[in-house]
């Protein structure tokens, strides 16, 4: 995953802007039908406001506390959310400046079936000169400077008691201890890139931002989410120009409606996806999920799961040589590159062993979900089999 640093100037923004900028975002989201997030479901969004209580965070060059940071952006995002997406409902970690465990943030948007959770940070660096947002995802990595923030990050379970117990054995300032995280179920890698991606294009695009990229690393607060999860480092707080917009009405209000607009693109994407009609369908030059090669599915009325084991720009010629010996590979075209599977199980946990077996030769490989030969946003899909299997058992 690119690491490359790009270009980018630090603004400074005044009432005026800030109040055009309002109103930008109130005709986009109101005058569009587009941007109406599906109206059956109610959306569950996780906003976890990081650090806090006994534990400051990071600390500016004028004395900020991450903590402070954190709250406020937090608690904005979730009023320009529900401001912004209809059918929406926000939980907070923390409303106010108490304590919460690190394992505990991600246990409250499990509990809560969430459909996305959004850690948010201010960042810190030896340099005072290094400035701007980057947005991360659970993964293993060897790069240092990833690796280092992931370990600031976790070192605050340090802060809690009996952390070795809590935390089975994990040590956060130990690198040996992160290789734990190249084991992770990669089930929603995909989807947690995908949203970073917004965010950081938000962020680069609409408020001018120098924009770090989407980077992933080993971070406990999303290691056992079980939705699409993101985590956010806003912003040098060691930088004294970014320290000063971190700390700004101004600067908290354009990072929180970033964050909320790249949302809800995120949802019209899922909603798009799993809304098309037949006539898309069948047109090759639609931009859609298509299964081009098919096997023998028995479940054309239920919902099945398969291992995306690689994509290409290209097709590639399905023979288990190209595949390391898969012999049932199939391809799919999804927004203009070829997808490619293996497996087809009625059962995703069986998907996500299968997954285990296969690792050694694809690492970032993870679950898809396939419902009338397309594939479908995976979460809809578990709650679609949750509630078939607890309709059967009534019956």
């Amino acid at each position: 995953m690119s690491t490359g640093i790009k270009n980018g100037k630090h603004h400074t923004f005044n009432i005026y802007n800030l109040t055009l900028f309002f109103l930008f975002i109130v005709t986009t989201c109101y005058t569009s039908p587009a941007n109406g997030i599906n109206d059956e479901k109610k959306r569950v969004i996780v906003i976890d406001a990081g650090h806090g209580g006994k534990d400051p965070g990071a600390i500016g060059s004028n004395g900020t506390q991450e903590k402070e940071v954190t709250l406020a952006i937090a608690l904005k995002t979730g009023e320009y959310i529900k401001r912004n997406i209809k059918n929406v409902i926000v939980i907070y970690t923390r409303r106010d400046d108490s304590t919460v465990d690190l394992r505990d943030r991600p246990k409250i948007a499990n509990k809560a079936n969430a459909d996305l959770f959004i850690s948010i940070h201010a960042n810190w660096a030896k340099s005072k000169s290094v400035m701007g947002p980057e947005t991360y995802i659970m993964g293993y990595t060897k790069e240092q400077a990833n690796l280092e923030i992931a370990m600031t990050e976790n070192s605050v379970m340090l802060r809690e008691d009996d952390y070795s117990t809590k935390y089975e054995g994990f040590d956060p300032k130990s690198s040996e201890s992160y290789i734990m995280f190249s084991l992770t179920q990669k089930v929603f890698h995909e989807q947690s890139t995908d949203l970073a991606s917004k965010i950081q294009q938000q962020f680069r695009e609409r408020v001018k931002r120098n924009d770090r990229d989407v980077k992933q690393a080993g971070f406990w607060v999303l290691y056992n989410t079980k939705m699409p999860s993101v985590l956010i480092e806003t912003g040098f707080i060691t930088n004294p120009s970014e320290e000063k917009y971190l700390n700004s009405k101004d600067g908290q209000n354009y990072i929180a409606s970033s964050i909320s607009m790249a949302c809800m693109d995120y949802l019209n994407t899922i909603d798009s996806r799993s809304n098309m009609t037949s006539e898309k369908k069948n047109d090759p030059d639609q931009d859609t999920d298509t299964l081009l090669i098919t096997d023998t599915i028995n479940y054309q009325d239920e919902i099945s799961f398969k291992i995306q084991v690689t994509s290409s720009a290209n097709k590639i010629e399905i023979k288990p040589e190209n595949f390391n010996g898969l012999s049932d590979v199939t391809e799919i075209k999804s927004g203009g590159r070829f997808k490619y599977t293996s497996g087809l199980f009625t059962d995703f946990s069986d998907a996500v062993g299968y997954r285990k077996k296969i690792e050694t030769y694809y690492p970032d490989a993870f679950v898809v979900a396939i419902k009338d030969n397309k594939i479908v946003p995976l979460q809809q899909a578990l709650e679609q089999k949750r509630k078939t299997e607890k309709k059967n058992k009534k019956d």
